[in-house]
């Protein structure tokens, strides 16, 4: 089947694609769409696996990990643009030499645009303004993908991955009123955490329901997602992930949210290409 568009899925890290777009990216490539998905950073600051091998850094075994996950999405080219990673807010590792964090704007979105120009790139994905929760990397992410397709020869749209804070706060009131685990870690449903509390950067997570745009129900390929988010399994936020239940890790990551900018206002089922 030939591809009917080149969709490039940009993400700061090695398993934020399994946890955020893996089953619009599945999806996607089962509609024949052509699936690319580029790391910004190489994932160096994630856990350190117990496994690992005398000769083996974190970074090789984050990307094997990688092209594991890309394997179970039907994702056809995984890219790497070769920053470091910049650790969480306020870490000494913001301000190393290789980090996203602290590379030069015009340098990462060029980077990044030689691949957009490679692939001709319909529709290139970043995060909302504040990369869902605060993580540097995320926010270095919008501003290169955003200056990246402004670069680009074919100038592709913007859709940015985010979360519903809307939805969250229904799924985590429901949780906590049933008497079940709460829906963002693996304590009970009194564990101090709610969706509208400041993230690593002091803001709320994801965005209002209001300003979202796109919403693609990704339950027919939760499987899939499951399978690549266990790709990534030396994570150690990966288990908590994969340890919820399966009813309640369908309410949780069942659905994949999206907000394009310039379009009019109102929510949009289905895949946004």
């Amino acid at each position: 089947m030939v591809p009917m568009s080149t969709i490039v899925f940009v993400h700061a890290h090695p398993d934020d694609e399994a946890s955020q777009t893996a089953g619009t990216m599945r999806l996607a490539a089962d509609a024949g769409h052509r699936v690319v998905c580029v790391f910004a950073t190489d994932g160096d600051h994630g856990t350190v696996p117990p496994d690992l091998a005398e000769d083996e850094t974190v970074v090789q075994r984050r990307r094997r990990e990688a092209e594991a996950s890309a394997a179970v999405l039907g994702t056809a080219r995984v890219a790497w643009l070769g920053y470091a990673d910049s650790g969480m807010t306020g870490w000494e590792q913001n301000a190393a030499d290789r980090s996203l964090h602290s590379a030069d704007l015009e340098e990462a979105a060029a980077r990044l645009a030689a691949i957009l120009d490679e692939e001709d790139a319909d529709v290139v994905t970043g995060y909302d303004w504040h990369g869902g929760y605060g993580h540097p990397d995320h926010v270095k992410v919008h501003h290169v993908v955003h200056r990246a397709a402004g670069l680009a020869a074919r100038r592709p749209r913007v859709l940015e991955a985010s979360m519903n804070r809307d939805h969250l706060r229904r799924l985590y009131l429901a949780a906590k009123e049933a008497g079940v685990a709460g829906v963002a870690g693996d304590g009970g449903p009194d564990e101090d955490w709610d969706p509208d509390q400041p993230a690593d950067d002091g803001n709320p997570i994801g965005s209002p329901e209001a300003e979202l745009h796109w919403h693609v129900d990704v339950r027919p390929v939760l499987a899939a997602k499951r399978q690549a988010l266990a790709s990534h399994g030396s994570q150690e936020d990966v288990g908590w992930m994969l340890g919820m239940p399966e009813e309640q890790y369908a309410m949780v990551f069942g659905a994949e949210w999206y907000l394009e900018p310039g379009r009019q206002a109102g929510v949009t089922s289905g895949l946004p290409f």
